[in-house]
């Protein structure tokens, strides 16, 4: 489900749940832990990265769908702390978007310190409201954070989906390299990071960054109720089983 990569004092965990790195309960949880991990364990910096064409293509549909209300709160609740995890981690953490990362993929991916990304054809959004849902409160500041108002208004009301080159010109992500580059640039950027004065660094780090820590600080500004009357509503379900018969066609 993840594999664990040891480059010195860098540690790059690597999604390893085919053939999507789709985000369960299981692989958030594990997740979770694993961030908490590494960093207890001396780890100075982290790369969160995928297989070659894809990172993560965000929640798994067919399973979630198949839980009740209060085992979905339980994992929002749960993916909402992974994302507080990712924005207060006390080690900076990159994101090597190799290859496609929709929805939740993106979201992992906007929380990180950086992200380099596969060049090429591979897309990256929070195209929620194509499969019938809003995209939440705080995930939503953060990517405003990320690149300005007006443009993030614009990707998430359309539930846009844009290339590589297009996400670097708006600032989604930082770096474009080649697919096979990507983990290696993704180290290469930490290691640079980790060479300036430790205590100066993390602490101008912790500064900049404690605004995208306190959105997900508190579990009440999660509105998870809100999202969960989403996720049950008539249209969002409609949508969100044609995806899973469109998916399982394809299989």
């Amino acid at each position: 489900m993840l594999e664990i990569i040891r480059h010195d004092d860098i540690r790059e965990i690597r999604f390893a749940r085919p053939p999507a790195n789709a985000l369960d309960p299981t692989l958030v949880r594990a997740l979770r832990d694993t961030l908490i991990r590494a960093s207890d364990e001396g780890a100075r910096g982290i790369v969160l990265s995928g297989r070659p064409g894809m990172f993560s293509a965000g929640l798994d549909v067919p399973t979630l769908l198949q839980r009740k209300r209060d085992a979905m709160r339980e994992f929002w609740l749960d993916f909402f702390g992974l994302c507080g995890d990712l924005a207060a981690s006390p080690i900076p953490i990159v994101a090597a978007i190799t290859g496609h990362a929709p929805a939740g993929g993106a979201v992992i991916a906007i929380m990180c310190d950086y992200r380099v990304m596969a060049d090429g054809a591979f897309k990256i959004g929070l195209n929620e409201t194509q499969v019938g849902l809003a995209v939440p409160v705080p995930i939503q500041a953060v990517l405003r954070r990320l690149v300005g108002t007006y443009r993030a208004e614009r990707l998430m009301v359309a539930g846009a989906m844009i290339e590589a080159a297009e996400a670097k010109a708006v600032g989604f992500v930082d770096e474009l390299v080649p697919g096979d580059l990507v983990v290696a640039r993704s180290i290469a950027w930490l290691g640079d990071l980790l060479k300036l004065p430790p205590l100066a660094m993390s602490g101008t780090r912790r500064v900049a960054r404690a605004d995208l820590a306190a959105l997900f600080a508190d579990a009440e500004a999660f509105a998870v109720e809100d999202v969960l009357d989403m996720w049950f509503a008539p249209e969002a379900q409609s949508v969100l089983q044609a995806l899973v018969a469109r998916l399982k066609s394809k299989s």
